[in-house]
């Protein structure tokens, strides 16, 4: 039996409480956070928050799974309005705010873990595919090599993530641009 598509008050009301979720939670301590306030954050009651999401870990796995699904998405669409290495560059970009906000969900995501939830059980698989495309599609115009694995990729993007000074953007995009040197051509 298939869930029956929410009403478009209700898809509001939950999307308004992801975005608050992941605003409330990425900003690290997830003690400080109440369920209180992120209802409050989006706009709604906390009984339209517990109908959506019955205990703190689901509102915590449905703001991980929601930003993961964002990141997937913009492949495609990325590749729809731009040239493959221009989307493949912007794509690293996206890549790395998500994995900011995901060090910023950090005790969050613990706390989901250590209740038995794996918001994780198939993100690498989903990362890499996405990244395939990009990948795919830029060998495919001639723009970089044909030996990149995509998995090798992710980990460096994540390296970027977790080395650059968050607090300087400019070195960040340096270190994404010397990443997407090292994949074209040597001429």
């Amino acid at each position: 039996m298939t869930a029956r598509p929410l009403r478009a008050d209700a898809q509001r009301n939950r999307d308004r409480l992801i975005e608050a979720a992941v605003e409330a939670f990425s900003q690290g301590g997830t003690d400080e956070v109440t369920l209180e306030a992120i209802a409050k954050d989006a706009g709604v009651g906390i009984g339209t928050l517990y109908r959506h999401f019955p205990t703190r870990e689901a509102l915590v796995d449905a703001a991980y799974r929601d930003e993961l699904t964002k990141l997937i998405d913009s492949a495609a669409e990325l590749l729809g309005s731009m040239a493959p290495d221009v989307a493949l560059r912007t794509w690293m970009d996206h890549f790395v705010a998500y994995m900011i906000t995901k060090q910023g969900m950090g005790d969050a995501l613990k706390a989901l873990i250590a209740s038995g939830g794996n918001p994780f059980a198939d993100s690498r698989e989903r990362l890499k595919g996405a990244l395939k495309q990009l990948l795919d599609a830029s060998i495919a115009a001639g723009t970089i090599r044909a030996d990149i694995d995509a998995w090798d990729m992710l980990v460096s993007l994540s390296g970027v993530a977790l080395a650059g000074d968050q607090a300087k953007h400019e070195q960040i995009g340096r270190l994404l641009d010397l990443l997407l040197d090292g994949l074209r051509f040597r001429r």
